[in-house]
């Protein structure tokens, strides 16, 4: 896990060092073991490690293997499996790492080497011989992958931040960007974002970039949710899911060179990660719990749960109680480590447990993924049980944070348009490889939506303190396999029918009926007393009232009844107007 960046020419120039040397100071975080730097004519590489598995030197990026050159970020799950292959082929290997895989597998089989890695990735390799740069990111888009155009040149990098301080970026708000923002609660598809300057890599692509400054891309995986022949009853289903679930913790569990923790909120997800390493057999490992000051309307913490899985498994457990002072005080750090303005609430949440967790591990595995592999949001059975109305509507009344309507109420004039929201969900619900609505609606989440929410909010939020976070819930052989379960049977059971049935008897039946929980952060939610007044004064401040993206009267509105204007599900208003002022300003945008 580590941090990548670049620069490549297209007006036969060399490539500029001191690019580099811009970018990669804002990758430290991500990369804090070790930094390198390549350069060759039009093309330079820069590279921060954080060193997880072949802690040697014989794993330092940029790697060089003859006419290839190679920066990474992530881990392969199976590389010791293709290192087998690999050496069957012919191919010899000085390291005990997989980077040195990933350059053996382009130079096998080229541009159809990300299809061969079972893992998270993103990756830029230089081909000498061709004189053409190569970059990959993963199914699901785990690790980031950013990147801005100039005139003869491109850049990239694992954040903004990195693009941005190498200067010449458009940072002008990108409306399509925005309209994504304020409807789908901070999800901004792929290859957009907020700025018009800075595009980022789809997930399941990979890109190829000339020196004529020509790039290709190419998608190498899609997610087929059609069951086609496959028929299997509910038994079936479970032991066929507990299967490749268990697959999944094993790999991220044995696949490192250092110790595995798991981040255990106290909901059903993390319990049973908890639940499945103690299956394997795995002890002494480390767990860690979070919680937060409770508000009249919501606990701030899910201790009594994760207590009782702790209770049970006997695990080296860490607690945490972070006061709502410490919150609005840290609040700034996290943003700042956002690569993109993320509006859920346990954003903070996780930047401070990330901070606590990095004391003492270097890896842990989460949760994230399984309500959407899984069906286990509210939202998803009240689409279910919706009979009319086309697929977008039927969508757009359960999952919309605004629509487009007050989107126009919303935003100063020069910032509205169409409605991007309406026409990109709405083909996207048409998608030819599901067999009805709500496969479509699982699917679009799982490949796209849960990309920018939560996955991105783990990597940024863990990589600001150098940890690393697994997600085996969307390892994709077991998401292929949940994909072509009926959504009826996913649904069974107020959701996550599945993970409760191979959960009973492994974790407390109390972590199983609980209700339906989210990592809590109360103070964001329900806003009043010190966060008002915070909010107040970023939405009052000169700069957002010079920048004027949105009509006063609409955050008058507000600002009068804060506790009043909440989305369809669940987040606060005002927070979403105040978090991407605050963050353009902290930014410098």
């Amino acid at each position: 896990m580590c941090g990548l960046c670049g620069e490549l020419r297209f007006d036969g120039q060399a490539a500029s060092p001191d690019a580099l040397a811009r970018m990669l100071p804002a990758l430290a975080r991500r990369g804090p073991d070790d930094e390198g730097r390549w350069s060759d004519g039009a093309v330079a590489l820069g590279h921060r490690r954080l060193s997880i598995i072949d802690l040697s030197a014989r794993s330092h990026q940029p790697m060089r293997d003859g006419e290839l050159t190679l920066v990474f970020n992530g881990a392969i799950y199976n590389y010791r499996e293709l290192r087998r292959e690999l050496r069957s082929r012919g191919h010899r290997f000085v390291s005990e790492g997989d980077t040195e895989v990933i350059l053996k597998a382009y130079r096998e089989w080229g541009e159809d080497c990300p299809a061969r890695l079972h893992g998270m990735f993103a990756f830029a390799i230089w081909d000498g011989a061709r004189r053409r740069l190569f970059a990959a990111r993963d199914r699901f888009g785990i690790k980031p992958f950013y990147y801005a155009q100039g005139a003869g040149w491109l850049r990239f990098a694992s954040n903004t931040r990195a693009l941005l301080d190498a200067g010449g970026v458009d940072t002008r708000i990108d409306p399509v960007g925005l309209h994504f923002q304020y409807s789908l609660h901070a999800v901004i598809p792929a290859p957009t974002t907020i700025l018009r300057g800075i595009r980022k890599l789809e997930p399941a692509h990979s890109m190829t970039v000339g020196l004529d400054g020509r790039m290709e891309k190419r998608r190498y995986w899609d997610l087929d949710a059609r069951r086609g022949d496959l028929a299997l009853d509910e038994d079936q289903w479970v032991e066929l899911i507990h299967e490749r679930l268990l697959a999944a913790v094993r790999r991220r569990n044995e696949v490192a060179d250092v110790p595995v923790g798991v981040l255990l909120s106290g909901g059903l997800d993390s319990s049973l990660l908890v639940a499945l390493l103690d299956e394997i057999g795995v002890e002494g490992f480390h767990t860690f719990s979070v919680g937060f000051e409770d508000q009249p309307e919501e606990k701030g913490s899910e201790f009594e749960y994760s207590d009782q899985v702790v209770e049970r498994f006997h695990p080296v457990h860490h607690k945490f109680l972070v006061p709502n002072e410490e919150v609005l005080k840290r609040l700034p750090e996290a943003v700042d480590a956002m690569a993109e303005p993320m509006f859920g609430q346990d954003a903070v949440a996780f930047y401070l447990l990330s901070e606590q967790v990095s004391k003492h591990i270097k890896v842990v595995q989460s949760g994230q993924g399984a309500d959407e592999v899984f069906g286990g949001y509210f939202w998803y059975p009240r689409m279910a049980a919706e009979t009319g109305g086309t697929r977008l509507e039927r969508f757009r009344r359960h999952y919309f944070d605004r629509d487009h309507e007050e989107m126009l109420r919303m935003l100063a004039p020069a910032y509205q348009g169409g409605d991007h929201t309406g026409r990109y969900i709405e083909a996207r619900l048409r998608d030819g490889l599901s067999d009805d609505f709500m496969d479509a609606v699982l699917k679009l989440d799982v490949t796209t939506l849960i990309v920018d929410d939560p996955v991105k909010r783990v990597d940024n939020m863990t990589m600001a303190w150098g940890l690393e976070a697994r997600v085996p819930f969307l390892d994709h052989e077991l998401v292929e396999a949940a994909a072509r379960c009926p959504a009826e049977i996913k649904l069974r059971s107020d959701g996550k029918h599945l993970l409760k049935r191979i959960a009973r008897g492994r974790v407390p039946d109390a972590v199983i009926d609980r209700p339906k929980g989210y990592f809590p952060m109360p103070a964001l939610k329900y806003v009043r007393g010190e966060f008002l007044e915070f909010m107040r004064d970023i939405l009052n401040s000169r700069a957002c009232r010079e920048r004027g993206l949105f009509q006063r009267d609409y955050v008058e509105r507000l600002l009068d009844a804060p506790e009043m204007h909440h989305t369809r599900i669940m987040g606060s208003k005002l927070w979403h107007l105040a978090l991407l002022e605050f963050w353009l300003q902290r930014h410098g945008i």
